[in-house]
């Protein structure tokens, strides 16, 4: 039974990435369409991250400084890993402030 789950998911997601394929021939000129294209990816990544961030730490506001750090040195404009590092490091020491408390 759990090979019908498989192949049918597999089935769904080829035809969801197939069909734009074939459907749309020529390239898409209208400037909406493409910038709504554009801004999809980062859209579903943030849906699917973000509650996640939220409820990784212990605490919901170790993991809120986390997220704050994570933004702030986003908008600096610093490389992935120092974001993921700034933001592990503000969760740690976040939490163990918290458990001394």
């Amino acid at each position: 039974m759990i090979y019908v789950y498989i192949f049918v998911m597999a089935g769904v997601t080829y035809l969801i990435r197939m069909l734009p394929l074939t459907l749309v021939q020529k390239k898409i000129s209208n400037v909406y369409v493409r910038s709504f294209l554009y801004y999809i990816p980062y859209a579903c990544l943030t849906a699917m991250t973000f509650p996640a961030v939220l409820y990784a730490a212990t605490s919901p506001i170790a993991a809120f400084c986390g997220f704050i750090a994570a933004v702030l040195m986003g908008l600096k404009k610093k490389s992935l890993i120092t974001v993921a590092l700034s933001a592990c490091t503000v969760v740690f020491i976040v939490e163990r402030v918290l458990e001394m408390l």
